[in-house]
């Protein structure tokens, strides 16, 4: 079990935004812990070509999670992989704040940057609990392969999801594409990327009914077109339709708004001084890795402004 330590700030979430501010933070000279309760870099590291991050014209989101964790780790901020479930003000009269995880360690510090990311969405469909993982992927890079030369359904169509496409299509048998909206909303250049393979088909406007399986094994997806019900049949489905923050174990320190995502302005301050936040988790307007990173920046600045005005 990891020993229970004080820090001047403790980031939640090692992203690009939470490893961001563990870099200002300590070029500025604030000792740093960031905990993490998945994998460092955060959701870009199932994105197997990223091409607008600006200074890499490419590069694997899995090697750039580790660039910047390695920076972070380089400048001297502590790093530990465990779920933080709960911040509280600290007790009796001293200041600053406890930070407790799943694990049973709590640490405490003068500032707390929550920098919690997202979760995948689901579409709340009979049975898919029990598919996701056996029929139902959400990560192309990790499953992809499993599918290759099978018939696979892709579901959405913004940019995550023709990232998804893009490693799919060169390794699919056959590839759907199964958006709600009528257009997809990716960037041009994704889509021409995608839909340039003779293997994939597309279909917007439609509704996503239902899953068919036999004995329990995925076999296909119900959706309606055009006001008839279709069913294309597939080895697997991979979700790409939106994703939804994970904010709710910290509503007492930080407000939410109807959404769910942190209530703060481009200050990244909350309704507690002393508690920012950073990143996707936060309401705003555009979820990418530039302005994730932008506001881990401006997360760091400011706590580290708070802590040395106490």
């Amino acid at each position: 079990m990891a020993e229970s330590k004080n820090y001047d700030i403790i980031i939640v979430g090692g992203g690009p935004a939470g490893l961001t501010a563990a870099i200002y933070a300590r070029r500025n000279g604030k000792t740093v812990l960031v905990i993490e309760k998945d994998v460092f870099g955060g959701q870009i590291v199932n994105s197997p070509l990223v091409e607008n991050i600006p200074g890499f014209p490419s590069i694997s989101g899995d090697e750039f999670g580790d660039k910047m964790l390695e920076q972070a780790m380089g400048l001297g901020a502590d790093v530990e992989l465990d779920e933080v479930t709960g911040v509280e003000p600290g007790s009796g009269s001293a200041e600053g704040f406890m930070v407790r995880t799943a694990m049973g360690v709590v640490h405490e510090s003068k500032a707390v940057i929550l920098a919690t990311g997202t979760t995948h969405r689901t579409l709340g469909l009979d049975g898919e609990d029990e598919l996701i993982g056996d029929g139902i992927s959400f990560c192309a890079v990790c499953d992809g392969d499993f599918y290759r030369d099978r018939d696979v359904i892709l579901i959405g169509g913004g940019n995550s999801a023709f990232v998804e496409a893009g490693l799919l299509a060169g390794i699919t048998n056959r590839l759907v594409i199964l958006q709600d909206l009528p257009y997809f909303t990716a960037e041009e250049a994704a889509q021409k990327r995608v839909l340039s393979y003779d293997s994939v088909e597309t279909h917007t406007g439609v509704k996503v009914l239902s899953y068919e399986t036999t004995d329990g094994k995925l076999t296909g997806v119900v959706y309606e077109e055009e006001g008839m019900t279709r069913t294309t049949a597939c080895d697997g489905v991979f979700l790409a339709v939106g994703l939804i923050p994970e904010n709710s174990s910290f509503e007492n320190v930080a407000g939410t708004d109807a959404r769910g995502y942190f209530s703060s302005g481009e200050n990244c301050r909350t309704q507690t001084p002393g508690i920012f936040v950073a990143g996707d988790c936060r309401a705003k307007e555009l979820r990418q890795v530039a302005t994730a990173c932008s506001d881990g920046a401006q997360a760091a600045i400011a706590a580290c402004g708070y802590i040395d005005s106490l």
